[in-house]
């Protein structure tokens, strides 16, 4: 499945996967429809993201102005295993050169205050961006003095600094990353893998609604730039589709796992889901485990019953619910309130409803997959 790349992407030496300019586009404009003035008058830190690479730089960029920012803050660590590949920023394509003192080898730090048409040919872009660097205009371009680890007391200052943080952070720290954001109360839009939900350190703060998914479905596939021999080892491995497709000439790999995660507010998180009664579930689902049934199954060891699709959640149950994980992706904290997820993923995380045996979701001896529990919420 192609969940496994980014498992298996945990296990690369440089885990930094790029992110396409249209995904971030299509994310960022869910806030601003919800709220237009969402980015106004802020200063947003992409703290993993070189210019000489990150969409998201470019994304922050062309629309400084039209967002309203007040600063756009970057740093990257060390050098990248993508060097100069994606953004034509310096020199328009050249990689620059170590003799004017600003090697692509360094971690490198920019702070932008201002843009605008600085070479006056009608438009504004990337080149406008590189002759204002260059000139040290009302914006900054300096190496950092470590290696840009987000963790570094450099970056930590920075951060302090911002208001929003949006990035592709390393998958393999997403923990240690979600930390030092709550620690220091950041607003936030970064990408993350499905499994992290259940996480001992990131679930609590799902079911407490200090955190949620993005806009972004898990049925929306992403498809992300990665290093070059882990790009290489999965395109001679499996075959392109879901796998891998090459995007505007490049090489993409799918992660069908990759989801947004944020504290912003958006729309779609407030859609309640349409829903039939049990008794029309059990006659008219489109799903052969409901359609049928006499009941919905209940758990052996958990005072809930078992509801394996989204779609079938009954409208009118007012007991306690396991669903899938993906069921966050539907979840309105105004039509449901989540209860916990199954002891296997953390002691005392199911809210009191577990008999003290299998910590698994069981039904008639049989283990199922990761559930959540819910309930709709009291009117």
């Amino acid at each position: 499945m192609a969940n496994k790349n980014l498992t298996n992407a945990k296990r690369v030496k440089n885990d930094e996967f790029y992110t396409q300019y249209s995904d971030i586009q299509k994310e960022i404009e869910a806030y601003l429809d919800f709220n237009p003035n969402i980015f106004r008058g802020k200063v947003v830190y992409c703290n993993c993201d070189d210019p000489f690479e990150s969409n998201f730089f470019r994304y922050f960029i062309l629309n400084f102005n039209k967002l309203g920012l007040k600063q756009l803050i970057t740093t990257s660590y060390k050098p990248s295993p993508i060097a100069n590949t994606l953004l034509d920023l310096i020199d328009y394509g050249k990689t620059p050169n170590k003799a004017k003192g600003r090697p692509k080898v360094t971690a490198n730090k920019f702070i932008i205050n201002e843009v605008h048409d600085i070479d006056g040919d009608g438009e504004f872009n990337l080149k406008d961006i590189a002759q204002q660097l260059k000139a040290n205009k009302h914006n900054e371009w300096t190496p950092l003095e470590k290696d840009g680890d987000f963790k570094s007391p450099e970056c930590v200052e920075l951060l302090k600094q911002s208001d929003i943080v949006v990035t592709n952070p390393p998958f393999s720290l997403f923990r240690e990353y979600i930390k030092q954001l709550f620690y220091y109360n950041k607003k936030f839009v970064i990408i993350g893998s499905m499994n992290a939900i259940t996480y001992k350190e990131i679930f609590p703060l799902i079911k407490e609604n200090k955190m949620w998914l993005g806009n972004k479905t898990s049925s929306q596939q992403m498809f992300l730039e990665a290093p070059k021999e882990y790009t290489e080892r999965v395109m001679a491995s499996r075959p392109q589709g879901m796998w891998w497709r090459i995007i505007d000439g490049k090489p993409l790999i799918g992660i069908h796992t990759a989801l947004w995660f944020t504290n912003l507010d958006h729309g779609r998180r407030h859609q309640p889901l349409p829903l039939m009664t049990m008794e029309e579930n059990l006659k008219y689902s489109k799903h052969k485990e409901i359609k049928g049934k006499k009941t919905y199954a209940k758990y052996d060891n958990y005072d809930a019953i078992e509801v394996s699709f989204t779609d079938s959640i009954p409208s009118d149950y007012s007991g306690v619910m396991g669903v899938p994980i993906s069921f966050l992706d539907k979840y309105s904290p105004e039509q449901f309130e989540i209860v916990g997820m199954a002891e296997d993923n953390g002691k005392g995380f199911s809210g009191g409803i577990w008999d003290g045996k299998n910590p698994h979701c069981v039904i008639k001896g049989e283990n199922k997959f990761k559930r959540i529990f819910i309930r709709h919420k009291k009117k």
